[in-house]
Parts: structure tokens; C-alpha cells; sequence
């Protein structure tokens, strides 16, 4: 092959490799460090020794609600689960207009206001929650986006595409830089009812099966919440006395015999032993909440989850803060 070829095909794989780097990717790779956030932030914190709290029978009891609730997986292939995508820092920042504007944010620091949602989300299924191109018009509709280069992470609650306003609507939004302990502000929510990030409390595919222990706790819903919230939540949706309250941690006792469970069942309930569990939305009791991954195969993940029940947790102390200092930036 003369040089002249050989240099123009490697300017083509050369243009390939930009292409790809700034296009948006469904489920792309999420970027390092991981797990998500630093690595004393309460997602990742080890609550293997932190105290029972003196009310845990009490809440383990509301939440068997006369039974003995069994753990449910709440992710799948589609349309089961949340979705995330990846973008590069070329993405267009589109400008959103919330619902909740007062408790959403609107930029990131130091970038122009607006969120990087891609192109295909208005019409391709599975960018939003729910597997409808633009969103639709119901269920919570979360949309999950990481700027691979800027270390960002962009979440939005109730996205739908308005083809009459020609523009993009939501409930709420949240923008949290990956290097920071971000809080949301007292009394805020964010595109959870808790006021937490959802992207780094999801079961994963690529932790699941990935050649490495999952180091972070996973976001959990129960039927009703208490009319306040512990850290590191930030914000009530309920007003049920009996429940626990949004930001509760569980964890499963450290008794409990895993070793008979598929290694991939095991990884999940190991993590379960050592970063727990954290009360994020109201929903359906004991539901664990994952991504939405044509990958996954559910016939292992339901029956093992029926084996493991409510009775098998424990609340650790409500509030209780890892060794860290969470530090707030201005909201735009």
C-alpha cells in the first residue's frame, strides 16, 4: 500500500476514534475511578461495623407489613430498570424547564446552563426509563448522563419531549459532579424523591460481572416513608410515622449464609453486607434498584432475591455519617 493510502486510512480510523469518543453511548463505559463519587462518599462507605439502631426490629417489622418480604430486582432487559448513556464534553447542553424549578439545578458549575441530552432520546427507546422514545407521558421517567470528560453526572426526573412546545420538559434535575461529596441543600430534592443520585446505587451489569467486588450501597424503595429524612437524604415524600425515613441505610446481617448463591447472586449480597441498602423513593417493599440492560438474565437474579427476605436485615443508625465532610457548590 503506497503511503498516501496508508495515511489516509489512518486519518479515517483517526476521525472513527474521535466520532466514537464524542458520541453518546447507551450503557457506555462509565469513567474511572469507580466506583462513582470519592471513595469516602456515603454511596461507598463501608457500614460493616457501623451501630444497629435501637428502632430496627420496629422498621424491619413495617416493612414485612405482616409478612416476610422477600428482596425483588427491580432491573432487567427492557423495558425493566434505569438507563444511563455516556457523552463527551462536544455534546450540546440543551436549557430544561422543571416543575420543580426552585429545587433543580440548571448548570453545571462553570459550564453554560443546560443538560447534555442526546439527540436519539426524542426518538429512540431506551434513553429514558420506561422504553418510549421522548419519555411519554407517565412513570417516573428518569434519564441517567455522564460526561465521560468532564466527570459529570447529569439526572432527570419525568423527562418528556414536547412536540407541540418543540422542547424538552421535566419534573426535576440534578447535576453532580463526580469529584466532589455533593449534598443536595436541606429540604431539596433531586431527580429522586430522597434527594440522592441514582446512578451510582444502581446494580450494574458490568460490576456484576466484572472481575472485581462491587464497592458501593445500592438504592432501595419501600411502600411509604416518614415525614422526615436522615443523611444522607435531603428531602420527604411521605408522612407514615411507622416507616423508616428517606436516607435509612439497611444492611444484611452479617450472619447470613451467602455461600450457596450463584457467584454473581453472591457479589450482589456480599455488597449488601459490607455498603447496604439506602431508602430513596417510596415504591414497592424491598425492591433493589438496577439498569434496564438487554444483558441481563433474570431467571438467575428472581428466584435467588425470594430467598432472601426483610428478617435478614438490619437498620443501621439513623443518620449515621461515614468519615467524610460534604461539601456544597452554587446552584445556578
Amino acid at each position: 500500500m503506497t503511503p498516501w493510502r496508508l495515511l489516509a486510512l489512518a486519518l479515517l480510523v483517526g476521525a472513527a476514534v474521535v466520532a466514537r469518543a464524542q458520541s453518546p453511548e447507551l450503557l457506555g463505559a462509565l469513567p474511572e475511578p469507580l466506583p462513582l463519587f470519592p471513595a469516602n462518599n456515603w454511596w461507598n462507605a463501608d457500614v460493616s461495623d457501623a451501630p444497629v439502631d435501637p428502632s430496627s426490629a420496629q422498621i424491619v417489622a413495617f416493612i414485612n407489613n405482616g409478612g416476610n418480604r422477600a428482596l425483588h430486582p427491580d432491573w432487567g432487559a427492557p423495558p425493566y430498570g434505569i438507563p444511563f448513556c455516556t457523552v463527551g464534553s462536544a455534546q450540546p447542553l440543551i436549557e430544561m424547564t422543571f416543575t420543580y424549578d426552585d429545587e433543580s439545578d440548571h448548570a453545571a458549575p462553570g459550564l453554560s446552563p443546560g443538560y447534555p441530552i442526546p439527540e436519539e432520546a426524542k426518538t429512540q427507546a431506551g434513553w429514558i426509563e420506561g422504553y418510549t422514545a421522548g419519555g411519554g407521558s407517565s412513570g417516573d421517567r428518569h434519564m441517567l448522563i455522564v460526561d465521560r470528560d468532564r466527570l459529570i453526572l447529569y439526572e432527570i426526573y419525568a423527562l418528556h419531549w414536547n412536540t407541540s412546545l418543540v422542547r424538552w420538559q421535566a419534573g426535576s434535575g440534578a447535576i453532580w459532579p463526580l469529584g466532589d461529596n455533593t449534598r443536595r441543600p436541606e429540604g431539596w430534592t433531586s431527580a429522586d424523591a430522597a434527594g440522592l443520585a441514582i446512578l451510582p446505587g444502581l446494580v450494574r451489569y458490568d460490576e456484576v460481572y466484572g472481575d472485581q467486588p462491587i464497592r458501593h450501597a445500592f438504592r432501595f424503595t419501600v411502600r411509604d416513608s416518614n415525614n422526615y429524612y436522615v443523611f444522607p437524604a435531603s428531602h420527604v415524600a411521605g408522612s407514615n410515622t411507622n416507616a423508616p425515613p428517606f436516607g435509612a441505610r439497611l444492611r444484611l446481617k452479617a450472619g447470613v449464609d451467602v455461600s450457596g448463591f450463584e457467584p454473581h447472586v453472591r457479589k450482589i449480597l456480599e455488597a449488601m453486607k459490607t455498603y447496604g441498602l439506602i431508602l430513596a423513593d417510596n415504591g414497592s417493599d424491598m425492591y433493589i434498584t438496577g439498569t434496564c440492560d438487554p444483558r441481563w438474565d433474570m431467571d438467575i437474579f428472581v428466584p435467588a432475591f425470594n430467598l432472601v427476605h426483610a428478617n435478614d436485615f438490619e437498620l443501621i443508625q439513623l443518620g449515621w455519617q461515614p468519615p467524610t465532610v460534604a461539601r456544597e457548590w452554587t446552584l445556578y
